[in-house]
């Protein structure tokens, strides 16, 4: 098996019913079988599922090979609700997928710990964990949220963070490295930056104009070097040694067989830190709408 595609991992915000960019023009159950099976075949190791709710959580179950081949990520209610609320998301999350356990649940949040909720919230993970419901416990995170000292005070057992070759910022300053140092799983999200990095130049937005010249320096680069954005995303991607694991979001079969392809190449020898960008609002997709 290729060692770079058992690194590879699922996320499901987009090709189950309901996500951001669900294929069209096919049944839901056609599309979400033959993206496990595609998955499944080429040994990815992890699969995201906080992309799904309810039925669409129902659907994975029945279209889940078995024995479940990936090892299931899952996504934390927010605390709010109090951590009895978090608990009964968790288990109908697992019920709806038919499956009596997961490899990690993750707080969404990390602001979200620090909230009057939050502790209490934390502390039923830990149970979760130490009942066998889950053997991990985890923390979504950002640049912006002092990711080392979050992994200080919580002492998680993985986190997942946004990284690519156009947002290099906790690789950089060395984030990541000290993370994975203290023994934490690193799983790497948002490695294609909301699609950014394949948005042609004259379609950018008016405020991501600010983008547009350390993109142009990132495609100029990645063509003089003989390669393309995907297999250039996914190369930087899969070759960092702080990442146990890299998520990608596919809108279906297609995309993920595509996904595949690139992966299964070696990496392209590129410049990396050529290609880093620095504009805030273009490294924030949250800000993308707003700005």
């Amino acid at each position: 098996m290729n060692p770079l595609l058992s690194k590879l991992g699922l996320g499901s915000s987009q090709f189950v019913p309901g996500g951001s960019s669900q294929a069209r023009g096919r049944p839901p159950e056609v599309e979400v079988r033959e993206v496990l099976t595609i998955a499944a075949r080429a040994g990815l190791g992890v699969f995201d599922v906080s992309g799904a709710h309810g039925r669409s959580e129902v659907l994975l179950g029945e279209m889940m090979p078995r024995p479940v081949p990936f090892r299931l990520t899952l996504n934390a209610a927010r605390p709010d609700r109090g951590p009895d609320f978090v608990e009964a998301e968790a288990r109908a999350s697992l019920a709806r997928i038919a499956v009596e356990g997961a490899d990690a649940i993750v707080a969404p949040l990390a602001a979200d710990l620090f909230s009057p909720h939050g502790p209490a919230m934390w502390d039923r993970l830990l149970r979760l964990r130490d009942s066998g419901l889950v053997k991990k416990i985890g923390i979504a995170l950002h640049a912006t949220d002092d990711p080392v000292g979050v992994v200080k005070r919580f002492k998680p057992d993985l986190i997942q963070a946004p990284a690519s070759l156009l947002d290099q910022r906790m690789l950089a300053d060395g984030t990541l490295e000290r993370i994975a140092g203290m023994g934490v799983e690193v799983q790497m999200r948002s490695i294609f930056l909301n699609g950014l990095l394949f948005l042609p130049l004259d379609r950018l937005p008016n405020n991501l104009k600010g983008a547009s010249r350390g993109l142009s320096r990132a495609r100029r680069l990645i063509a003089e070097g003989r390669s393309d954005p995907l297999q250039a995303a996914l190369g930087f991607a899969l070759s960092r040694p702080e990442a146990s694991a890299v998520l990608v979001n596919v809108a279906g079969a297609a995309e993920l067989s595509a996904v595949i392809a690139a992966a299964s190449s070696p990496p392209p020898d590129l410049d990396w830190d050529e290609m880093a960008i620095d504009d805030p609002t273009a490294l924030d997709p949250h800000r993308w709408a707003a700005a």
